[in-house]
């Protein structure tokens, strides 16, 4: 099935995680990515290892890391820094429909390849810089991490035990999300440049997003005048709704309205904590946390984690196992729904998760594998029109591999 973007070129010239991962949904949804590399290194992520990739003879070959991030993509190491390189990068500017790109604010004008200047000449294309702070500002400047963001942008301080230390997210969720962001802002600019014929310029910095999707606690703050506490594994505005320890193990009880609510109290024998004022409702159940929680868990040691989520499943009560990573990718449900695959590559299985999006009920991942560096050169090359000797002249001068 041909995928929505089927027929845009996306010149993906970003490295690390943000401009890939929205460079992978793109190519998910159909469109033709070419990822611009250098040549002697590529995308960092590609030695963020291990865990690696290994060849048949056991050798490494890619970080786990870069897979996660390059599927369905075409690789053309270039060197951007040699005006050779520069007239193959504005040439195949001048033919697509997409730019993304995560160099430092002015990182790309001075080889003449940002969006301002690559735009005259083809005044539909579509520009995304991902920065760590964006195109102007006071930290405009300054390089961006997601570790960092997230410790700058306020989700740290939410994160962890309340006599803990603040903690990072397990994922760099920042990264991922500032992604899904710039995914969302490069489709908004296609469908305009439908009705318009005119690209746009989109500017998504980490700290941006690390600052929007605080979602509620951003607006717990501004509200009440008061930084939100940590809560560890409970939530700062729904009682019950956290992590409770069983009699083997644990598992996450979410209970989202004074109907679930009801119905827990009856299942641990506490009837009469629905028609508690000071639990009934959960503005009450949030201000009687501590005892209430103290209550529940006292009920919950008593039985096995299986025992009281085959019992929370059977009375209509939100609740899941903690699960480690491999036994979330081994869940039936994730197994059901396709979400790990195995993609082939020169006779190699390279594993990857499903994109989560269906279309007319097809998962629209793309089946090919992340590509090895540069292994595309000379097919992107030659389809723009240079001969095999040409191809050989700018290898041996170290412009492309």
């Amino acid at each position: 099935m041909a995928g929505p973007l089927e027929g845009r070129v996306v010149l993906d010239m970003s490295r690390v995680l943000a401009g890939p991962w929205a460079g992978q949904l793109l190519a998910d949804l159909g469109a033709r990515v070419i990822k611009i590399e250098h040549p002697g290194r590529g995308d960092d992520t590609r030695a963020w290892g291990p865990p690696w990739l290994e060849d048949i003879a056991g050798d490494p070959v890619e970080a786990a890391y870069y897979l996660c991030a390059n599927r369905g993509k075409q690789s053309l190491a270039v060197d951007i820094a040699r005006p050779e390189g520069q007239a193959l990068i504005r040439a195949l500017a001048g033919r697509a429909d997409i730019l993304i790109e995560n160099f430092k604010v002015g990182g790309l004008a001075r080889y003449g390849l940002d969006h301002q200047s690559l735009k005259a000449e083809n005044p539909g294309l579509i520009g995304c810089s991902i920065t760590g702070f964006g195109q102007d500002g006071p930290y405009a400047g300054r390089p961006g991490y997601d570790f960092m963001i997230q410790a700058m942008g306020g989700l740290m301080s939410l994160t962890g035990e309340p006599d803990g230390m603040p903690m990072k997210t397990g994922v760099a969720i920042t990264d991922v999300m500032t992604g899904l962001y710039a995914t969302v802002g490069v489709l908004a600019a296609l469908d305009e440049r439908s009705r318009t014929g005119r690209g746009r310029y989109i500017d998504v910095a980490l700290l941006d997003v690390q600052l929007a999707t605080l979602a509620n606690q951003a607006l717990n703050t501004l509200v009440s005048g008061h930084a939100p506490e940590r809560h560890g594994n409970a939530h700062p505005n729904i009682v019950p709704y956290q992590a409770f320890a069983c009699s083997d193990g644990h598992l996450v009880l979410t209970v989202g309205n004074d109907a679930q609510f009801a119905r827990l109290a009856a299942l641990l024998e506490y009837p009469e904590w629905a028609q508690d004022p000071a639990y009934a409702t959960n503005a009450a159940r949030v201000a009687h946390r501590k005892p209430l929680v103290e209550k529940i868990a006292a009920c919950l040691a008593s039985r096995s984690r299986d025992a009281w989520l085959a019992a929370f499943e059977a009375h209509g009560i939100p609740a899941g196992p903690i699960h480690s990573v491999a036994e979330a990718l081994e869940d039936a449900q994730v197994r059901h729904r396709g979400l790990v695959r195995t993609l082939e590559r020169s006779g190699q299985d390279v594993p990857q998760v499903a994109n989560p999006l269906r279309f007319d009920g097809v998962s629209c991942t793309s089946e090919v594998a992340p590509p090895a560096l540069g292994a595309d050169s000379d097919a992107v090359l030659t389809e723009m029109g240079l001969s095999a000797e040409d191809i050989a002249k700018l290898r041996d001068l170290g412009v492309v591999r």
